[in-house]
């Protein structure tokens, strides 16, 4: 993960929970932050808007904070990407 991609799911966190992005890190917990699980799906809406993806059933929303669901953005953002080119 680049920082780039990490400041722009960090802006998602942020606007969802109506936050300074600044009060939100990689190692934020989502229950640090506020979310429950609907704010969590929330956050998953924005960040398809966000990187103009199609996230749909594919990605677990096990995530417990800010890292583990910019793993898993990341992650398949890879996947949907070798998809492409292959």
């Amino acid at each position: 993960m680049n920082d780039e991609f990490t400041d722009r799911v960090i802006a998602c966190v942020a606007r969802v929970q109506r936050i300074d992005p600044e009060g939100v890190t990689l190692d934020s917990s989502f229950e640090e932050l506020g979310l429950d699980s609907l704010d969590a799906i929330s956050v998953l809406f924005e960040l398809e808007t966000e990187f103009s993806i199609s996230i749909g059933e594919s990605l677990p929303v096990e995530a417990a904070g800010v890292r583990d669901i910019a793993r898993e953005i990341w992650r398949f953002l890879g996947e949907h990407d070798s998809e492409k080119g292959g």
